[in-house]
């Protein structure tokens, strides 16, 4: 037991293990939960993959990381369904042994392959385990470690039919205090940009949108004939035939100037994952959402995108209808209603994700 000097007598000081990783939306969420945890008093590890994105991420935050092997669950064939397995079982041993030694009093995943041995190594050291599921229906990992959980969180009203009753809790997402912080005038400063223009932010993934880059820049100047463009492109997608283009910054990844870039911007496109709108609703951004099709996932941001759409929050446009004319028919559409859109966000009636998870923590710690 840990115990720190409390006015005239002593406190117990409670641990939580954070788990999750395999992309920034299972880690994302983690770091935004990091300074209430802190202020309520939890010593914080974190047991995540060996090389996965998380490790970076929780280090630079100062969490002591521990690291186990991990591998993914396959629906499909790979070679790799022969060894993961062992892989993910060897996780589960190397989890026994770090809860045993670092004895928290509550395990909280955010999900991916990484966070399934962790969270069914705490059943078994009857440490209770809260889960969050990001989208609209489970995914694989989540829908394994569920079993395990005390209490499974959730982002939609539409997901509390897909998880046990008893365990469903709707909290919404964590999402980092700093996004709602940032300035237009550093934005302006840091892009280069006049501001004489509405702005117009584009964003297709880390990994950036084929489809997205394309329709945009095939008709370029249609598009900045009413808007300045701030566009993530992904990692190896700039074009550097337009560097230099007046009114138009591009960018692989932006990481420190988000929240800046954030709050110049009038209007998104986006990528439909659950972490990314609960963003741009907490920011109450006009948006056009272009969700991932069924080619490159299990339709998950079709459903997030979905949902968002019949609530009033954004406009939708499938990835395979995506062209030049209709992005910018999306685009102009969303920004001259723009006004509606934003009264909408404003009365969806957000919860406060941060303080419902940091409330049901605290409820099921021993």
């Amino acid at each position: 037991m840990i115990f720190r000097e409390k006015s005239k007598g002593l406190y117990y000081m409670k641990k939580i293990v954070l788990t999750g990783g395999g992309t920034a939306g299972h880690v994302t969420p983690n770091l935004a939960l990091l300074p209430a945890l802190q202020e309520a008093g939890y010593e914080v590890s974190y047991i995540g993959s060996i090389n996965g994105i998380e490790r970076g991420l929780i280090e630079d935050a100062g969490i002591p990381y521990y690291p186990i092997s991990s591998g993914k669950l396959r629906r499909y064939f790979d070679p790799k369904n022969f060894s993961d397995p062992f892989r993910v079982i060897k996780g589960y041993f190397q989890s026994l042994s770090l809860l045993r030694r670092l004895k928290p009093d509550v395990v909280f995943s955010k999900g991916g392959f990484v966070s399934v041995p962790v969270v069914l190594a705490a059943k078994m050291r009857h440490i209770p385990a809260i889960i969050h599921e990001s989208d609209m229906t489970p995914g694989l990992a989540n829908r394994i470690a569920m079993k395990g959980a005390a209490k499974i969180c959730c982002n939609f009203p539409e997901t509390l039919k897909y998880l046990p009753e008893g365990k469903a809790v709707l909290t919404g997402c964590p999402i980092r205090k700093e996004l709602s912080q940032g300035s237009k005038e550093k934005a302006l400063a840091f892009t280069g940009l006049p501001g004489d223009k509405p702005i117009l932010m584009i964003m297709g993934g880390s990994i950036g949108s084929v489809f997205i880059n394309t329709a945009l820049r095939k008709d370029l100047d249609r598009f900045l004939s009413r808007f300045s463009i701030i566009h993530l492109c992904g990692k190896g997608n700039l074009d550097e035939s337009l560097l230099g283009r007046e009114g138009y910054v591009q960018y692989e990844y932006i990481s420190e100037e988000l929240p800046d870039l954030f709050a110049a911007a009038d209007l998104l496109v986006s990528r439909a994952g659950a972490n990314a709108i609960c963003e741009l609703l907490l920011l109450k951004k006009p948006n056009v959402l272009i969700p991932l099709s069924l080619n490159a996932s299990r339709g998950d941001q079709i459903l997030n995108a979905a949902s968002f759409e019949k609530q009033g929050f954004s406009k939708v446009l499938q990835e395979e209808d995506v062209t030049s004319d209709t992005l910018w028919a999306a685009v102009t559409e969303v920004y001259d209603n723009r006004a509606s859109y934003i009264e909408t966000m404003e009365q969806s009636g957000q919860m406060d994700a941060v303080g419902k998870v940091l409330d049901l923590i605290k409820s099921v710690s021993k």
